[in-house]
């Protein structure tokens, strides 16, 4: 469901840029008064603004109702999960005491230590 969604939710957007590409801007009446003609407008003397804009409305609204759509999905999925791979602050305390220094290699000793078996060269 979670994928039909977000197919409708790209279709709209899509559809939005489309339609906001075809209307004119308010500036393009201007050359209507030197006779560029309402008369040569397939949608009537009024141009295409009043049709356009009520489907772009339609689809701006459609295009909300999918996005609240996705975010409640997104929502549902992330309660879902519980370890979402960050550790908490009582997990991260309970690793540091359950170390013990027992476990840790010891720094104080006072030779370097030499790897067995090495291809690289000593300095000595």
């Amino acid at each position: 469901m979670e994928n039909i969604v977000l197919i409708v939710h790209v279709l709209l957007a899509a559809g939005i840029i489309a339609l906001v590409l075809m209307q004119q801007g308010k500036g393009a009446e201007a050359g209507a008064a030197f006779g560029g003609g309402a008369s040569q407008t397939v949608f009537g003397s009024q141009g295409t603004g009043s049709l356009l804009g009520k489907i772009t409305g339609v689809l701006a609204f459609g295009l909300f109702v999918t996005s609240f759509a996705l975010a409640v999905y997104a929502k549902n999925k992330a309660s879902e999960v519980t370890d979402a791979g960050i550790p908490t602050v009582t997990e991260i305390q309970d690793a540091a005491a359950a170390a013990s220094a027992e476990d840790l290699p010891a720094l104080n000793s006072s030779e370097p230590a030499k790897p067995a078996d090495s291809d690289i060269p000593s300095a000595n």
